[in-house]
């Protein structure tokens, strides 16, 4: 596959509807077009490959609120590398990776009801409880032979169930039947242990950051 990075640019585009990416010399620029999200800038380097000089580049020339920074190296290092108006997300992200393959259609929790549906590229699980609430969702953008999973989320009221798992397998089970061999996605530190126990590997931290406007304070 390209790179893991690459990887998740093309995907998450698609899973947002985002615009395409802009090839920069040190990464990628997408806008995103909205007010607390305009655009976002993804340095293309991985943990020891990524530069200070690079990082400090690419930060000190945005100017307005609203742009986001992704680094994929841990927060408590880049955190020191940018000037004032940004916040740091002080939780890493993990860049995460996991062979697709073909496998059956696990079954719905008992009384759950699940839809699964493809638009735009998409494909989108939801669980309903039985009361017709929601209870998961989770989304999948397969960009030929890799497929960035998304927006995975559980209700409290449904947590410690099995559902996330479910939703995990449903996503990677529809890329792989389209023809995805390597699933991507940016985990949180509370999804991390559910997405290791799938067999998801850790290829980097995250640093997310957004700038906020100078003279504010992080």
């Amino acid at each position: 596959m390209d790179g893991p990075v690459r990887a998740w640019v093309d995907g998450w585009v698609v899973s947002r509807g985002a615009s395409p990416p802009l090839v920069e010399p040190w990464g990628y620029t997408i806008d995103v077009g909205t007010a607390e999200h305009v655009t976002r800038h993804v340095l293309d380097a991985l943990n020891d490959a990524v530069e200070e000089r690079t990082v400090r580049k690419v930060a000190d020339a945005v100017t307005g609120p609203g742009v986001w920074l992704k680094v994929f190296a841990d927060p408590a290092t880049v955190g020191n590398w940018l000037g004032e108006g940004w916040w740091i997300d002080p939780e890493p992200g993990y860049l995460m990776t996991l062979p697709l393959t073909a496998s059956e259609a696990p079954s719905p929790p008992d009384d759950y009801r699940l839809r699964v549906w493809t638009r735009a590229g998409v494909t989108r699980v939801m669980l309903a409880a039985p009361d017709g609430s929601w209870a998961a969702r989770g989304q999948i953008a397969p960009t030929g032979r890799t497929a960035v999973v998304d927006q995975v989320e559980t209700s409290p009221a449904h947590r410690r169930r099995g559902l996330g798992s479910f939703v995990m397998r449903t996503l990677t089970r529809e890329a792989a039947a389209e023809g995805a061999e390597t699933g991507v996605l940016a985990g949180t530190p509370d999804g991390r242990g559910l997405y290791e126990a799938l067999g998801w590997r850790v290829e980097g931290l995250l640093t997310s950051a957004k700038f906020v406007g100078a003279g504010v304070e992080r």
